[in-house]
């Protein structure tokens, strides 16, 4: 079995590194009703990840949906344990940002290519947010 290694290069969202699976979708994920903070699963209904846990992941999504209490989730489910480790979004908005600021989770972003294309379930990501470098591996 062989790796695929590759980088992605972004900006800094919010500081910090993290390394772990991703987890990918192309939707908007909504952490106030969305997200099952006490599990880490996702129950929208219909919601490409439906049903599938974001606990100890690198989150790689489009962007947040809904109301500002989604920034209070993150923070709840950081305290919990049940957050995921980093976010990589294709477009930053203020609702996973002010969550992810108030939980210390490392985010990236303003990537040249969509990294929710680029990056695949599985793969393992190291994130080093401070420098805007995502370390994609996959393994073949």
């Amino acid at each position: 079995m062989t790796a695929d290694n590759f980088i992605l290069t972004g900006r800094k969202i919010v500081k910090g590194k993290a390394s772990g699976q991703a987890i990918v979708t192309r939707e908007a994920i909504s952490f106030n009703g969305g997200v099952d903070n006490m599990t880490g699963v996702v129950t929208e209904p219909g919601h490409e990840l439906e049903g599938q846990n974001i606990s100890g992941k690198v989150l790689v999504f489009s962007t947040g949906k809904g109301s500002t209490g989604g920034s209070y989730k993150i923070y709840d489910m950081v305290s919990r344990g049940t957050a995921p480790v980093a976010f990589i979004q294709a477009t930053p908005e203020a609702i996973t940002t002010i969550g992810a600021i108030i939980g210390n989770i490392p985010v990236v972003s303003g990537f040249e290519q969509d990294p929710t294309v680029a990056i695949l379930n599985g793969d393992f990501i190291e994130l080093d947010a401070d420098a805007g470098i995502v370390s994609v591996t996959r393994k073949m």
